[in-house]
């Protein structure tokens, strides 16, 4: 069944779907709001589970997350819109968009994963076991290394401790359910089916979602364009939106203008 989760709307304009990834909230997109207000209505939300959204009963999977997006498109009663997702969020974008085509303008895939090897998945379910092994808390840091430059954290230590806090704030099993939704996601046999027109954004330096997947992943999708983000690992918007914004200002403004 799906969840009425907690939700924003910011802005005047074509309306855009932001949805953020593991243990994050919309605030994610905060800055990005800030940057797009004026031309789109952003409408962030919290993923079940997360924020301000009710907590589920039990697991649940990508298709429930998707079911939850489509719920809260339909209680605000807008017909289209553009979608875009960070990480989990560029998995639930595309999910979203192979069952409802018609209500898709555009896709956004900011920093996801496709194509793993065995040995990418196989690095990602570690990760989720040595959680299962020893607590969400201790392997934070290790997680945090792969969200953001050594620079970032080194000059940024009050907002890797906000981020931290989001992750220990989201309840345990909720947590390491959409980290397995994100491990064991393979969209690779069905992006090839996607027909909306999809902007594809990584960091040059994100571990797990790289540019090497993100250069297949853009092959498959029929209309896509893709941004290596040069120096940037994986929490683009966290801390750097204002080298991510003005590619996706340009690209959403082109596909209004289409349409």
């Amino acid at each position: 069944m799906a969840i009425d989760c907690a939700h924003t709307i910011t802005g005047q304009g074509p309306a855009l779907f932001l949805i953020h990834g593991i243990g994050a909230r919309r605030a994610t997109f905060a800055r990005l709001v800030d940057r797009l207000q004026e031309r789109f209505t952003c409408i962030s939300y919290d993923l079940r589970g997360h924020g301000e959204s009710p907590v589920p009963q039990g697991r649940f999977g990508l298709d429930d997350l998707v079911d939850d997006l489509e719920a809260l498109r339909a209680r605000l009663g807008i017909a289209q819109a553009h979608f875009a997702g960070h990480s989990l969020g560029g998995m639930i974008g595309p999910a979203y968009a192979r069952r409802h085509p018609d209500r898709v303008l555009s896709l956004g895939l900011w920093s996801t994963a496709a194509f793993r090897t065995e040995d990418d998945s196989a690095k990602v379910r570690g990760v989720v076991a040595l959680m299962r092994e020893k607590g969400i808390g201790p392997v934070l840091d290790t997680l945090t290394a792969r969200w953001f430059t050594d620079d970032f954290c080194a000059a940024h230590p009050e907002v890797i401790a906000w981020r931290k806090q989001q992750v220990m704030d989201t309840p345990p099993e909720v947590f390491l359910n959409v980290f397995d939704i994100y491990a064991e996601t393979e969209m690779g046999p069905w992006l090839p089916d996607i027909d909306a027109p999809t902007q594809i954004i990584t960091g040059e330096q994100d571990g797990g979602c790289n540019p090497r997947l993100n250069r297949l992943i853009a092959a498959a999708v029929p209309q896509s364009e893709l941004v290596i983000l040069p120096g940037l690992k994986h929490a683009i918007f966290i801390e750097a939106t204002d080298q991510v914004a003005p590619h996706v200002d340009r690209f959403l403004t082109a596909q209004t203008a289409a349409h």
